[in-house]
């Protein structure tokens, strides 16, 4: 029912007795309100609500309203102007609907969200204010306002229910990934936090300012019995929209409330967690009813939301915690150097030494944050290597599907299950026709492992072709075909079955950019090797290769390489197999698998890394003429391999890949952090070469680029400076002198930018 302006004048004179100058609609988010203007020039809000779902709660409220006034005079709420009867609302039947009426006073002064800047003298007010209200409020109580609200933190998880209306991948994952952790951090300790009536809706246009300080905090309409930290995490929320640094807007608030009625500890622990679910709460409702209403205050403050949501991941939750801690007069939480150096000693005590710690300032990693890493200090660093955690750490999607199975069922392959089948089904699907046998197991070095198992077995020889520098897993036979760790200081040396092609290097190889027939060239060394076993007798058992060189130096392959080295194999009676470790699911953009870039079809896939988003799962994915040959009647067992739990892991991680669209973003995402890089290439002679394919990137450093003289020890200067400024990458290469970046695939336009300022300023800094 609509209420027109004539209408209410005449409802105000019947049950009022008030005569009205002017009346004018403003917006609301469910009520019908107006700003009226009586005959004195005085200024009353009226607010008109039809169909009320619960009359008994308008009651809760304005009871409230009255004990808050009641408890102190020059609180900053509206008063309710009593109608004839002397009741503080009015019913009427209109249309065979329920009209409800009520009159308050007017408060001046400009809402919160229209101030450009809210300054640090309105924000302590409004602090100090709600810290009166709650303390005020604290002996309230009312049986309406124990109630169900969706509103309410309590009840955020409800989100869940309406995530698909977020149609943006990336807004939508990371809305999960909060919901998550409200549900890991703050659920279980839900039942040790105070409980009270609180206002629950201290947003932007809810509290009014004027010369600089809160004027008056309107609508109780969201009023529950909730813990009473909700009331602060939401306060805390709006005052941060709109600057650049909003944790300190948080801590003026916080500091301020805490003077006069204090926080405990424990409730400052969940703080940071609060804060992100009402932000999750807030986006998920306008997604929501964007579909469903046109009223533009549904959405008023989704820009900003959105806006601090991204500021808010990148802020460690430890470091947030701290400063709300420190604010508060209680202890840091931050951890320090004197345990961190208890932690290496115990380590070297119980941990092999040769188990190696990144950067000269040891990292203690606490938590991830999808692209995100915090560690035990409070700091944040944006994960540039990481590929293992291809969609993304803590990913909810996947978590969610792990926790799910693993309440349900874990167990091995000698009992049905449908996962196994279902994951085989749809890995197998995104493969050429002819690949649709998969084993499963662990890790890429076991996956390997089995692969060469599996082609010895089938052509009854034992030699094996690798590039030189290739490196394919930690197990013995993976050790053996991996002339990076073979060849290195305490490797044991090449096996006389193994033999080391060219590293096909356009950029420091025998063949190199600008020469059309590098391929064919590279190619015809293995042809030739495979030449020199024939001429002794000997055949080979395959031919193994990562489908861009990882540890080789994040190098793609020559154009045409793999089709003729397929070839030669083929045409020995040799298995070709294509590791796609640390390169495949979309990693390159171009190409779901490394291999289709080269426009071949292998005979084994091993698969690794990323499959499991960082859960220990792996598989081979082999040829039916091969897998027949295998199955010799000697079982493959494996313990863990094809476990329900992996397999729902796989599935899920799968199910991300397509449904947040992750292989064009790496393609999109890696295009524009390859350009970057071949910009900054042309402003410092120091980089040599950049090269790669989606977010799988290299960048090699050279003193000298006629010499190619390898830029060491400056490259490790750079990764330790782009360390301290918070960006995690690692380098690789023959000669360590190639910057490594293949980061989790939801790595955004915005970290490359970030990542290209500061290696821009890092490198001009030598």
């Amino acid at each position: 029912m609509i209420i027109s302006e004539q209408y209410l004048k005449e409802l105000l004179q019947k049950h009022y007795n008030m005569e009205v100058s002017s009346i004018e609609k403003i917006l609301g988010y469910e009520d019908q309100n107006f700003l009226i203007q009586d005959a004195e020039g005085t200024k009353l809000i009226a607010k008109a609500t039809t169909d009320l779902l619960d009359p008994y709660f308008l009651e809760a409220q304005l009871k409230a309203m009255a004990h808050l006034r009641k408890k102190d005079q020059n609180i900053r709420i509206q008063n309710v102007l009593a109608n004839l009867d002397g009741g503080a609302y009015t019913v009427l039947e209109v249309d065979s609907s329920f009209l409800y009426l009520r009159v308050l006073s007017y408060l001046d002064g400009t809402f919160m969200g229209d101030l450009k800047d809210c300054p640090p003298e309105a924000i302590q007010s409004l602090g100090a204010t709600l810290a009166n209200m709650d303390l005020n409020l604290k002996d309230f109580s009312h049986p309406a306002a124990y109630r169900f609200t969706e509103w309410d933190l309590s009840q955020v998880l409800n989100c869940r229910d309406y995530l698909q209306e977020i149609k943006d991948h990336e807004k939508r994952t990371m809305v999960d990934y909060f919901l998550l952790q409200y549900e890991m951090e703050v659920t279980p300790l839900l039942h040790k936090l105070r409980k009270a009536v609180i206002h629950n809706d201290a947003n932007d246009y809810n509290v009014l300012v004027k010369d600089g300080q809160v004027s008056g905090i309107i609508d109780f309409g969201d009023m529950v019995e909730s813990h009473l930290i909700n009331n602060v995490a939401i306060a805390c929320t709006y005052v941060m929209f709109k600057k650049q640094d909003p944790l300190s807007a948080a801590l003026t608030l916080i500091q301020s409330y805490h003077r006069i009625y204090p926080l405990l500890e424990k409730e400052l622990s969940v703080l940071y967690y609060l804060i992100a679910a009402r932000l999750c709460k807030s986006v998920t409702t306008s997604a929501l009813q964007r579909s469903q209403s046109e009223n533009a205050h549904h959405f008023i403050s989704e820009k900003d939301a959105w806006t601090l949501m991204y500021q808010w991941i990148k802020i460690n939750p430890l470091y947030a915690q701290n400063q709300f801690n420190l604010c508060c007069g209680y202890a840091t939480v931050l951890g320090h150097e004197d345990l961190d150096l208890a932690l290496k000693t115990e380590r070297k005590q119980v941990v092999g030494a040769n188990l190696s710690i990144s950067y000269q300032k040891n990292l203690k990693i606490t938590r991830g944050a999808l692209q995100y890493l915090y560690d035990d200090k409070g700091d944040t660093y944006i994960d540039c290597v990481n590929n293992v955690s291809h969609v993304g750490h803590c990913h909810p999607v996947v978590v969610k599907a792990m926790q799910k199975q693993l309440a349900k069922l874990n167990t091995n392959t000698r009992y049905l299950h449908d996962g196994l089948v279902d994951y085989a089904k749809l890995l197998t699907s995104t493969l050429p026709a002819k690949l649709n046998v998969c084993y499963f197991c662990n890790s890429g070095s076991e996956a390997n492992d089995l692969a060469i198992r599996i082609s010895r077995h089938f052509t009854k020889q034992k030699d094996v072709i690798v590039l030189d520098h290739a490196y394919h897993g930690t197990s013995t036979v993976a050790m053996e075909l991996s002339p990076y760790k073979f060849d290195s200081k305490g490797g044991s040396g090449q096996q006389p079955y193994i033999h080391k092609g060219m590293n096909p290097d356009l950029y420091r190889g025998h063949y190199r950019y600008g020469d059309k027939h590098a391929g064919e060239k590279y190619a015809a060394d293995i042809a030739g090797i495979i030449k020199q076993l024939a001429d002794k007798g000997t055949g080979i058992a395959a031919f193994i290769c990562e489908t861009l060189l990882g540890v080789g130096g994040q190098i793609p392959l020559p154009d045409g390489y793999l089709k003729a080295v397929y070839s030669h194999v083929r045409a020995a009676g040799g298995l070709c197999i294509a590791d796609e470790v640390q390169v495949g699911f979309g990693r390159v953009g171009e190409k779901f698998w490394g291999f289709e870039l080269q426009d071949v079809e292998p005979d084994i896939v091993v698969l690794g890394k990323p499959i499991g988003n960082g859960h220990p799962l792996a598989a081979v994915v082999l040829t039916e003429e091969v897998a027949a040959a295998f199955n010799n009647g000697l079982e493959y067992f494996n313990t863990y391999g094809g476990n329900p739990v992996s397999m729902e892991t796989g599935i899920a991680v799968m199910n991300v890949i397509r449904d947040e669209e992750l292989q064009q973003r790496a393609l999109e995402t890696g295009d524009f952090l390859l350009e970057g890089l071949r910009k900054l290439m042309e402003k410092h002679t120091i980089i040599g070469d950049v090269r790669g394919k989606g977010l799988f990137v290299g960048a090699e450093l050279v003193r000298n680029r006629e010499t190619l003289e390898p830029a060491v020890p400056e490259i490790d200067v750079i990764v330790e400076r782009m360390r301290d400024r918070g960006f995690l990458i690692s380098t690789d290469g023959p000669f360590h002198n190639v910057l490594k970046i293949k980061p989790p695939m939801v790595f955004n336009i915005e970290n490359a930018v970030s990542f290209l300022t500061n290696l821009d300023e890092v490198i001009g800094g030598l």
